[in-house]
């Protein structure tokens, strides 16, 4: 179990900078061809090709984006697919503009999810939170575990919750497996300053000099890796208050290390 967990954690993570390096690229399949038959005639905000939702999901799911654009302005619109594809249609089916946000759902590629934002979105919501957003919630092991629909459902749920509160530079809520990284960083970044801070002579009780020539480097790792995604992500405390222990252990730990490997009295006797 232990084991499972732990390559999950790193896929997920290499998967992360692996959609960050094709970001920019930003050509769906669903855009690449023109095929206006697969469309409905009567308009519709989800168009579920790959039969991904249920009936009554689905029915609620069109009520909800429709009473959204309604209240906000903001278009949500839903294209999952699999062997066949409307592709540029959509574009003069949904009339998308620079207030629309398409997300497409295709589960032959190694992330189902893509998205295809208008120009406003951006100033809300910037291109790292929809690499994340599609990293989360796409990628196969969330997949394997909450199923398409909820891959859907919670990623629409993360962008309706930020469009409503004006905007987000992250992803709302902080997976297990993010946190858990948090907490490596926050204990490497305690052990470097702890062994910065170990006296260089009799004299000394804290080399704070040291300790400071190396904050960047702690630092880093404990404030920006540490603490920032946390804060940044939830308000719940639990988590910071686990990273500020990690933290301070790894420093107590590398601080008091000399202590333990010194010999004993006995020894030298």
């Amino acid at each position: 179990m232990q084991l499972c967990f732990w390559r999950r954690f790193l896929v997920s993570l290499a998967v992360f900078f692996f959609a960050g390096s094709i970001w920019a690229i930003n050509s769906p399949s669903a855009l690449a061809y023109e095929n206006p038959d697969l469309l409905p005639e009567r308009f519709t905000p989800v168009v579920d090709l790959a039969k991904t939702l249920p009936d009554p999901q689905e029915e609620k799911l069109v009520q909800e984006l429709e009473q959204f654009e309604t209240n906000t302005g903001w278009k949500l619109r839903v294209l999952t697919q699999y062997d066949r594809t409307p592709g540029r249609a959509v574009i003069k089916y949904w009339g998308l503009d620079d207030k629309s946000i398409l997300l497409v759902a295709d589960a032959r590629g190694g992330n189902i999810l893509s998205f295809s934002v208008g120009e406003a979105v951006y100033e809300l919501l910037p291109r790292t939170f929809w690499i994340e957003l599609q990293t989360r919630f796409g990628n196969l092991y969330f997949v394997r575990e909450q199923g398409e629909d909820q891959a859907i459902l919670q990623a629409l749920d993360s962008v309706k919750g930020c469009l409503l509160k004006g905007g987000c530079n992250v992803v709302p809520g902080l997976p297990r497996e993010q946190w858990i990284l948090t907490v490596i960083t926050s204990a490497v970044g305690g052990v470097i300053c702890g062994f910065a801070a170990q006296p260089r002579n009799d004299k000394q009780i804290f080399a704070w000099q040291w300790a400071l020539i190396f904050s960047p480097l702690w630092g880093i790792l404990f404030i920006a890796f540490g603490i920032a995604p946390v804060i940044t992500r939830t308000s719940d405390w639990v988590p910071l208050v686990r990273n500020i222990s990690a933290f301070l252990i790894g420093v107590l730990v590398a601080y008091l290390s000399p202590v333990f490997s010194r010999p004993s009295s006995s020894t030298e006797s």
